[in-house]
């Protein structure tokens, strides 16, 4: 399918499949993964998603990209080392959005948590506890190992107690040591989620991947997919149906077979974080992360984001995935957190710009710490039975990190079960606007030759190439040809520039523009004015009524006020600039 085509010829697509090979439900990164890899491989697979790509869970990451230390101490060691291995990889395949990120432990003893370490590594305790500076220094010795052999990350640091004051005066007396080691951390994830189904649609014309279509019922051969949109229905009959439906994979497997008891997979917790503004904090870290375990045990982030600091998370068990928030209390926890190891810094809820939360799609577990839970990644195969004709392959677990292997260990199972063969490998394949991407050392140079090609300003250019990586060149090329004007109420984004990632991106809803194909929302830029000036926009573009306009508009602003905290947006604060706009 062309990346260009519209909402109703890719319906018309579907329209023409009654039976596919593979049908791959939910649009997160590990479903999206898998679309690509049996894409690459020329399989005509179908992918849906009942809301937007990487809505849920896959939007909601802690925005790095790591090896996952602390699993050395569950003896997770295959896990740090695919991790670190992908982590490498997504640094070269995808470095428009993915960077080196020096990250800095922060330690108030020399030996301690060496016999807790050794106790959960036997499996003989859940219980946290500090870590002292001997024992991440022989974890981090391990990280340095894994990273010598695939990629080329300077090695680990441990410093004294003057050198860690020299560098942090901020931090808490009880700090006595410091670790520093480099990880990496993502720019736009929900971006890079879709680069890869546009990429797996350019390697096989007809691999089909339609967001808004859910899957409504089945009756053991068949499949009913129902346009959210629309309310049209499809009938498809799979060979395999691949359920990557996260933390909704049990919910989905009852709907397919309701009368079949099957094990609960999914024991998803809840992770929240925060967007600060706050200067003072993003000063002290000067580019680098605080990886740091709070006065209980659970390890916590912050880093610089955009200009803002990026603060989190939590680790809640929830079942019901539909309804989750960051909550009051959760705010409260995250920022106490911080204070444990900044102990001076004042976070007032003004300088809150931004929530948002997501459940982690981790295995079934009877662990009683959420921490000790594993991060890895599984395939559970429910073969053809009296309740489905077709394989059901379920994707359980994993994390942002090592998407790229989930998906392609998921598409080798997937090619066994219906005859196929590999034919290609991803493992150093570019992604999206990270193909021709040159090195850090060449963009200079680059940008400036586009910037005479293209006979525009040098800064609007780089300005681009940061958002879209290589992706950017036929914006470049539009405005060039059409010119372009910026955006009344942001200066910094244009209608050129907002339509061609409507047209060219499977936008169907005001949210998928400001939270997903922009930073908008997160880097907390949106006011009223914007999203009515951004509303007639998408109303243009995708021939909307007035009527739908404005139900758009406070539909999404209800959202953005209750999943995301923009409590200046929620309707009832919002009417008279939504009666205004419904009476033009």
């Amino acid at each position: 399918m062309e990346n260009n085509a519209t909402r109703e010829q890719r319906l018309s697509a579907l329209r023409q499949r009654t039976t596919t090979p593979v049908l791959i439900v939910g649009g997160g990164i590990n479903g999206i993964s898998t679309f690509r890899e049996l894409a690459l491989q020329g399989i005509p697979v179908i992918l849906v998603e009942k809301g937007d790509w990487c809505q849920a869970a896959s939007g909601a990451l802690s925005r790095m990209i790591h090896g996952g230390l602390r699993y050395l101490e569950t003896g997770e060691f295959t896990l740090v080392k695919e991790s670190v291995t992908e982590r490498d990889r997504l640094l070269k395949n995808a470095s428009h959005y993915v960077f080196p990120l020096r990250t800095t432990v922060p330690i108030d003893n020399l030996g301690g948590g060496l016999i807790n370490a050794t106790r959960r590594f036997l499996r003989l305790s859940d219980k946290p506890a500090r870590r002292g500076a001997l024992l991440i220094k022989t974890g981090l010795s391990l990280y340095d190992i894994y990273t010598r052999q695939y990629g080329s990350m300077p090695k680990h640091q441990v410093r004294g107690e003057t050198a860690t004051r020299d560098r942090w005066p901020g931090f808490a007396p009880w700090v006595k040591y410091s670790a520093s080691y480099y990880d990496a951390w993502i720019s736009a994830p929900e971006r890079l989620g879709y680069e890869l189904i546009e990429d797996a649609e350019c390697a096989c014309s007809d691999a089909l991947a339609l967001n808004y279509m859910e899957l409504v019922s089945a009756d053991g051969e068949s499949v009913t997919l129902q346009d959210v949109l629309s309310g049209e229905r499809f009938t498809l009959q799979p060979h395999v149906l691949v359920n990557a439906g996260g933390a909704w994979i049990d919910q989905l497997n009852q709907r397919l077979a309701p009368r079949e008891k099957s094990a609960k997979l999914i024991g998803g917790t809840k992770g929240s974080h925060l967007i600060l503004d706050h200067p003072e904090l993003l000063q002290m870290l000067d580019g680098e992360m605080v990886y740091f375990e709070n006065q209980e045990g659970r390890v916590c982030i912050m880093f610089p984001w955009f200009g803002k600091v990026l603060l989190g998370s939590t680790d809640i068990r929830v079942d019901d995935p539909d309804s989750v928030v960051c909550e009051e209390e959760e705010k409260a926890y995250i920022l106490e957190s911080l204070r444990f190891v900044f102990p001076d810094v004042v976070v007032p809820e003004s300088a809150i710009l931004y929530t948002f939360c997501g459940v982690r799609p981790l295995p079934a577990s009877d662990a009683k710490v959420n921490g000790q839970i594993s991060r890895n990644h599984s395939l559970v195969l429910l073969p053809p039975d009296a309740a489905h004709a077709y394989s059901l392959l379920c994707l359980v677990g994993g994390k942002w990190t090592t998407f790229r292997q989930f998906g392609a260990e998921a598409a080798d199972r997937v090619l066994r079960l219906i005859g196929e063969k590999r034919r290609l490998s991803s493992d150093d394949l570019p992604i999206g606007g990270g193909r021709d991407f040159p090195k850090p050392s060449e963009q200079p140079h680059w940008l400036n030759q586009l910037a005479q090609q293209y006979a525009l300003p040098l800064a609007r250019v780089t300005q681009l190439v940061k958002r879209y990586g290589s992706r950017a060149l036929p914006i470049l090329q539009g405005i060039q040809q059409q010119g372009e004007q910026p955006l009344q109420h942001h200066q910094a984004y244009s209608a050129l520039e907002l339509r061609y990632l409507i047209e060219h991106e499977q936008v169907r809803q005001l949210e998928d523009l400001l939270v997903r194909r922009t930073s908008l929302a997160i880097c907390g830029e949106l006011t009223p004015l914007l999203i009515e000036e951004i509303s007639h926009l998408l109303a243009t573009t995708l021939g909307w009524s007035e009527l739908q306009r404005v139900q758009h508009l406070q539909r999404s602003c209800a959202n953005l006020a209750r999943w995301h905290g923009l409590k200046d947006l929620d309707p009832t604060v919002f009417q008279e600039e939504i009666h205004h706009v419904s009476h033009q």
